[in-house]
Protein backbone atom coordinates (compact mmCIF):
# COMPACT_ATOMS: atom_id res chain seq x y z
CA UNK A 1 0.00 0.00 0.00
CA UNK A 2 1.35 3.42 -1.23
CA UNK A 3 1.74 5.89 2.50
CA UNK A 4 -0.64 8.33 0.51
CA UNK A 5 -3.40 5.05 0.47
CA UNK A 6 -2.72 5.09 4.00
CA UNK A 7 -5.31 8.27 4.52
CA UNK A 8 -7.93 7.25 2.38
CA UNK A 9 -11.60 6.80 4.18
CA UNK A 10 -12.80 6.26 0.42
CA UNK A 11 -15.90 4.43 0.88
CA UNK A 12 -16.30 4.29 4.66
CA UNK A 13 -19.80 5.09 6.23
CA UNK A 14 -19.17 7.75 8.88
CA UNK A 15 -21.78 9.15 11.60
CA UNK A 16 -21.60 12.39 12.40
CA UNK A 17 -23.58 13.50 15.74
CA UNK A 18 -24.35 17.34 15.91
CA UNK A 19 -23.90 17.94 12.40
CA UNK A 20 -26.75 20.39 12.00
CA UNK A 21 -24.31 23.47 12.43
CA UNK A 22 -20.94 24.96 12.87
CA UNK A 23 -18.36 22.31 13.77
CA UNK A 24 -20.78 19.10 12.95
CA UNK A 25 -21.48 20.97 9.12
CA UNK A 26 -17.26 21.06 8.68
CA UNK A 27 -16.78 17.31 9.71
CA UNK A 28 -19.78 16.09 8.02
CA UNK A 29 -18.93 17.61 4.77
CA UNK A 30 -15.07 17.20 5.15
CA UNK A 31 -15.71 13.26 5.12
CA UNK A 32 -17.90 13.48 2.21
CA UNK A 33 -15.09 15.73 -0.11
CA UNK A 34 -12.88 12.76 1.04
CA UNK A 35 -15.29 10.28 -0.22
CA UNK A 36 -17.12 8.71 2.80
CA UNK A 37 -20.63 8.42 2.85
CA UNK A 38 -22.44 10.73 5.73
CA UNK A 39 -25.06 9.45 8.17
CA UNK A 40 -26.07 12.99 9.87
CA UNK A 41 -27.62 13.07 13.36
CA UNK A 42 -29.01 15.99 15.43
CA UNK A 43 -31.88 17.36 17.03
CA UNK A 44 -32.65 20.04 14.56
CA UNK A 45 -33.94 17.97 11.39
CA UNK A 46 -34.45 21.07 9.42
CA UNK A 47 -31.08 22.42 9.53
CA UNK A 48 -29.84 18.94 8.71
CA UNK A 49 -31.49 19.08 5.30
CA UNK A 50 -29.10 22.26 4.81
CA UNK A 51 -25.80 19.63 5.59
CA UNK A 52 -27.20 16.97 3.20
CA UNK A 53 -27.52 19.92 0.45
CA UNK A 54 -23.75 21.41 1.18
CA UNK A 55 -23.10 17.10 0.73
CA UNK A 56 -24.68 17.02 -2.30
CA UNK A 57 -21.75 17.99 -4.89
CA UNK A 58 -19.49 15.32 -3.73
CA UNK A 59 -21.49 12.85 -5.06
CA UNK A 60 -21.31 10.95 -1.83
CA UNK A 61 -24.80 9.23 -0.05
CA UNK A 62 -25.82 11.15 3.02
CA UNK A 63 -28.93 10.27 5.87
CA UNK A 64 -30.28 12.09 7.87
CA UNK A 65 -31.39 11.25 11.52
CA UNK A 66 -33.34 13.07 14.42
CA UNK A 67 -31.31 12.07 17.69
CA UNK A 68 -31.02 13.82 20.79
CA UNK A 69 -28.21 11.85 21.85
CA UNK A 70 -28.90 12.32 25.64
CA UNK A 71 -31.55 9.79 24.96
CA UNK A 72 -30.13 6.06 24.27
CA UNK A 73 -33.06 5.09 22.43
CA UNK A 74 -32.07 7.39 20.20
CA UNK A 75 -28.54 6.49 19.63
CA UNK A 76 -29.50 2.83 18.90
CA UNK A 77 -32.34 4.12 16.36
CA UNK A 78 -29.38 6.38 14.36
CA UNK A 79 -27.54 3.06 14.44
CA UNK A 80 -30.53 1.06 13.18
CA UNK A 81 -31.24 3.90 10.38
CA UNK A 82 -27.16 3.53 9.21
CA UNK A 83 -27.19 -0.11 9.35
CA UNK A 84 -30.02 -0.51 7.16
CA UNK A 85 -29.34 2.14 4.56
CA UNK A 86 -25.25 1.36 4.27
CA UNK A 87 -25.06 -2.52 5.90
CA UNK A 88 -22.32 -1.07 8.06
CA UNK A 89 -20.83 1.89 10.46
CA UNK A 90 -17.10 2.45 9.89
CA UNK A 91 -16.71 5.56 11.75
CA UNK A 92 -18.42 7.38 14.70
CA UNK A 93 -17.65 11.49 15.36
CA UNK A 94 -18.97 12.11 18.52
CA UNK A 95 -19.53 15.60 17.97
CA UNK A 96 -22.81 16.58 19.62
CA UNK A 97 -22.35 19.20 22.61
CA UNK A 98 -23.89 22.01 24.56
CA UNK A 99 -22.12 24.27 26.77
CA UNK A 100 -23.14 27.10 29.73
CA UNK A 101 -21.18 29.86 31.02
CA UNK A 102 -22.73 30.10 34.56
CA UNK A 103 -20.91 31.05 37.37
CA UNK A 104 -20.54 28.21 40.12
CA UNK A 105 -22.48 29.48 42.99
CA UNK A 106 -25.64 30.46 40.62
CA UNK A 107 -25.34 27.14 38.02
CA UNK A 108 -28.67 25.32 39.00
CA UNK A 109 -28.49 21.20 39.18
CA UNK A 110 -30.67 21.16 36.16
CA UNK A 111 -28.29 23.15 34.06
CA UNK A 112 -25.09 21.00 35.30
CA UNK A 113 -27.04 17.87 34.77
CA UNK A 114 -28.11 19.19 30.91
CA UNK A 115 -24.33 19.56 29.74
CA UNK A 116 -23.21 16.12 31.32
CA UNK A 117 -26.14 15.02 29.87
CA UNK A 118 -25.14 15.12 26.23
CA UNK A 119 -21.35 16.19 26.25
CA UNK A 120 -20.18 13.20 28.09
CA UNK A 121 -23.29 10.74 28.70
CA UNK A 122 -24.31 11.38 25.20
CA UNK A 123 -21.09 10.57 23.69
CA UNK A 124 -21.03 7.08 25.46
CA UNK A 125 -24.65 6.54 24.48
CA UNK A 126 -23.44 7.04 20.76
CA UNK A 127 -20.03 5.07 21.54
CA UNK A 128 -22.28 1.90 22.82
CA UNK A 129 -24.28 1.77 19.70
CA UNK A 130 -21.60 1.94 17.11
CA UNK A 131 -19.12 -0.12 18.81
CA UNK A 132 -21.90 -2.80 19.11
CA UNK A 133 -22.14 -3.21 15.05
CA UNK A 134 -18.69 -2.00 14.71
CA UNK A 135 -16.11 -4.67 12.69
CA UNK A 136 -12.42 -4.55 13.23
CA UNK A 137 -10.61 -1.71 11.89
CA UNK A 138 -13.25 0.58 13.19
CA UNK A 139 -12.75 4.38 15.02
CA UNK A 140 -14.48 6.22 16.99
CA UNK A 141 -13.27 9.68 17.23
CA UNK A 142 -14.31 11.78 20.98
CA UNK A 143 -15.23 15.77 20.47
CA UNK A 144 -13.65 16.70 23.67
CA UNK A 145 -11.96 20.10 24.39
CA UNK A 146 -9.21 21.90 25.68
CA UNK A 147 -11.58 22.84 28.30
CA UNK A 148 -10.92 19.78 29.73
CA UNK A 149 -7.54 20.43 30.06
CA UNK A 150 -6.84 24.02 30.79
CA UNK A 151 -9.00 26.95 32.18
CA UNK A 152 -9.64 29.70 29.63
CA UNK A 153 -11.31 32.24 31.67
CA UNK A 154 -15.05 31.87 31.68
CA UNK A 155 -17.07 30.09 34.43
CA UNK A 156 -18.10 26.84 32.77
CA UNK A 157 -17.36 24.20 35.11
CA UNK A 158 -20.15 21.63 33.54
CA UNK A 159 -18.34 22.12 30.25
CA UNK A 160 -15.27 21.49 31.35
CA UNK A 161 -16.30 18.63 33.46
CA UNK A 162 -18.24 17.35 31.08
CA UNK A 163 -15.48 17.40 28.47
CA UNK A 164 -12.74 16.07 30.98
CA UNK A 165 -14.67 12.73 30.84
CA UNK A 166 -15.00 12.52 27.55
CA UNK A 167 -11.31 12.09 27.37
CA UNK A 168 -11.19 9.46 30.26
CA UNK A 169 -13.87 7.83 28.84
CA UNK A 170 -11.90 7.84 25.34
CA UNK A 171 -9.21 6.14 27.34
CA UNK A 172 -11.33 3.26 28.86
CA UNK A 173 -13.46 2.45 25.54
CA UNK A 174 -9.60 2.29 23.58
CA UNK A 175 -8.27 -0.13 26.67
CA UNK A 176 -11.82 -2.60 26.23
CA UNK A 177 -12.10 -2.35 22.37
CA UNK A 178 -8.88 -2.14 20.91
CA UNK A 179 -7.32 -5.89 21.46
CA UNK A 180 -10.45 -6.82 21.86
CA UNK A 181 -12.84 -5.21 18.79
CA UNK A 182 -10.13 -4.07 16.87
CA UNK A 183 -12.14 -0.45 17.33
CA UNK A 184 -9.59 2.31 17.91
CA UNK A 185 -11.00 5.26 20.21
CA UNK A 186 -9.11 9.30 20.31
CA UNK A 187 -10.37 12.26 20.86
CA UNK A 188 -9.65 15.18 19.61
CA UNK A 189 -9.72 18.21 22.06
CA UNK A 190 -10.12 21.85 19.80
CA UNK A 191 -9.27 24.92 20.88
CA UNK A 192 -11.31 27.91 19.38
CA UNK A 193 -12.80 27.47 15.77
CA UNK A 194 -15.58 29.75 14.34
CA UNK A 195 -18.56 27.86 15.64
CA UNK A 196 -22.27 28.61 17.40
CA UNK A 197 -20.60 28.65 20.38
CA UNK A 198 -17.38 31.40 19.76
CA UNK A 199 -20.51 33.40 18.19
CA UNK A 200 -21.88 33.82 21.57
CA UNK A 201 -18.17 35.02 22.84
CA UNK A 202 -17.35 39.35 23.33
CA UNK A 203 -15.05 40.14 20.44
CA UNK A 204 -12.80 41.13 23.25
CA UNK A 205 -12.80 37.66 24.76
CA UNK A 206 -11.65 36.12 21.26
CA UNK A 207 -8.79 38.48 21.02
CA UNK A 208 -7.65 38.07 24.61
CA UNK A 209 -7.26 33.90 24.06
CA UNK A 210 -5.41 34.52 20.62
CA UNK A 211 -2.34 36.07 22.73
CA UNK A 212 -2.25 32.53 24.00
CA UNK A 213 -2.23 30.67 20.92
CA UNK A 214 1.27 29.98 19.28
CA UNK A 215 -0.62 30.39 16.13
CA UNK A 216 -1.67 33.79 17.20
CA UNK A 217 -5.44 33.12 15.64
CA UNK A 218 -8.36 30.83 16.04
CA UNK A 219 -8.79 27.82 14.11
CA UNK A 220 -10.11 26.93 10.37
CA UNK A 221 -13.07 23.99 10.94
CA UNK A 222 -11.15 22.22 8.03
CA UNK A 223 -8.51 21.67 9.87
CA UNK A 224 -10.25 20.04 12.79
CA UNK A 225 -11.92 18.24 10.11
CA UNK A 226 -8.30 17.45 8.28
CA UNK A 227 -7.61 15.65 11.76
CA UNK A 228 -10.73 13.47 12.15
CA UNK A 229 -10.32 12.09 8.95
CA UNK A 230 -6.52 11.20 9.84
CA UNK A 231 -7.88 9.53 13.00
CA UNK A 232 -10.78 7.53 10.77
CA UNK A 233 -7.66 6.31 8.50
CA UNK A 234 -5.08 3.47 8.49
CA UNK A 235 -2.42 6.63 8.50
CA UNK A 236 -3.07 6.43 12.64
CA UNK A 237 -3.57 2.89 12.80
CA UNK A 238 -1.33 2.70 15.59
CA UNK A 239 -2.98 5.45 17.67
CA UNK A 240 -5.73 4.55 19.98
CA UNK A 241 -6.84 5.94 23.39
CA UNK A 242 -4.82 9.60 22.42
CA UNK A 243 -6.53 13.28 23.69
CA UNK A 244 -5.35 15.26 20.25
CA UNK A 245 -5.21 18.68 20.69
CA UNK A 246 -5.93 21.02 17.96
CA UNK A 247 -5.57 24.16 19.32
CA UNK A 248 -2.99 26.37 18.11
CA UNK A 249 -0.52 25.54 21.06
CA UNK A 250 -3.06 27.20 23.55
CA UNK A 251 -2.57 24.48 25.57
CA UNK A 252 1.15 24.64 26.11
CA UNK A 253 1.53 28.40 26.66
Amino acid sequence: MAITDLFSVHDKVVVVTGASSGLGVAFATGFAEAGADVVLAARRVDRLADTAQAIAPTGRASLTVACDVADPDACQHVVDEAMQRFGRVDVLVNNAGVGTAVPATRETPEQFRSVVDVNLNGSFWMAQACARVMEPGSSIINIASILGITTAGLPQAAYSASKAGVIGLTRDLAQQWTGRKGIRVNAIAPGFFASEMTDEYPPEYLATQALRMLSGRIGDPAELAATAIWLASAASGYVTGQTIPVDGGLTIT
